[in-house]
């Protein structure tokens, strides 16, 4: 089981952009033998504080059975056909892979 953390920065003005993808993208996951764990959009009252980094648009809290399926989810079909909201609306995204201690 891989597990995903993806921190989500999107251009000013693209919110509509960015969920019309999200709503593409999302449900291709549990084709791939994977579940989106956690949506969140944080507000700035729940900042307690911050470094070096801005706070996010959204953060993501995705898991896959295995690197192959997550690879198989990044290369499906109907997925790269909404890739150009994607591009439209996401300025930077930061993705950590990591596993369950």
């Amino acid at each position: 089981m891989i597990y995903l953390t993806q921190l989500i920065y999107i251009h000013e003005g693209k919110e509509d952009v960015f969920n019309e993808f999200e709503s593409y993208a999302i449900p291709i996951i549990a084709h791939y033998n994977g579940q989106l764990a956690l949506r969140v959009r944080p507000e700035p009252s729940a900042i307690i504080k911050t470094g070096s980094m801005e706070v996010p648009y959204e953060i993501h809290l995705v898991s896959f059975s295995t690197e192959a399926d997550f690879n198989a989810f990044m290369a499906d079909k109907e997925r790269q056909k909404y890739l150009h909201l994607k591009e439209q609306s996401i300025r930077v995204s930061f993705l950590v892979k990591g596993e369950k201690l």
